[in-house]
């Protein structure tokens, strides 16, 4: 499987969104950073950035991405709202929007380990698509390894779940109330028409 293992604080400086958008809130782009006027960007290369900023943070590689774009197209809304609708129903970002990961990188590779179950199923494809009713769940021989035993008891860390969301604290299980929309997804600058306009060309 590929995997992208681009340093996190260079590529979010280089893209223009926070580390905090990928989980590492800990981390900083201020190293190294100058005041030098940077060349103004050109039309394309708008897009592309953009193109890549939504691949980087959600962890998706340049053909799956494409199916992505694909697939939105031939939706009967906007083009640009359904490719980040669909990325965003990726059973990885929904692990980690859960907090059942602190990452999505961790999260990807949670579910690659076969540590979660969908509707009583065990699911090992980070890239699976939810739907609403479905629910997420550790897999119960799973619960008792460190990572997942942080998330219960009067310490466990305090977890800002979307709407389309739902779990209870210290309850290693969450569902999907709904799909979710284009104002869920706020956790960082997006432009998708940029994105549009790119695999328009």
């Amino acid at each position: 499987m590929a995997k992208n293992m681009q340093p996190i604080a260079k590529r979010c400086k280089a893209l223009g969104i926070s580390p905090a958008a990928m989980g590492y809130a800990g981390k900083n782009t201020e190293r190294n950073s100058n005041n030098q006027m940077r060349k103004k960007k050109s039309e394309y290369a708008l897009q592309l950035q953009e193109k890549q900023k939504v691949k980087f943070v959600y962890g998706v590689m340049e053909k799956q991405f494409r199916m992505y774009y694909e697939k939105a197209a031939r939706m009967p809304g906007k083009t640009g709202e359904e490719l980040l609708v669909l990325i965003e129903r990726r059973l990885d970002n929904v692990v980690y929007r859960l907090g059942f990961a602190s990452t999505r990188r961790q999260a990807r590779q949670l579910v690659s380990h076969a540590h979660f179950t969908v509707n009583g199923k065990k699911v090992n494809i980070p890239s699976y698509l939810v739907k609403p009713g479905d629910v997420v769940e550790v897999k119960d021989a799973s619960r008792s390894s460190a990572i997942f035993k942080r998330l219960t008891g009067e310490d466990a860390p305090m977890v800002l779940v979307p709407e389309w969301l739902s779990r209870e604290k210290n309850v290693l299980k969450g569902s999907v109330s709904r799909l979710p929309v284009r104002e869920d997804i706020n956790d960082m600058p997006i432009e998708e028409h940029l994105i549009v306009e790119l695999y328009s060309k």
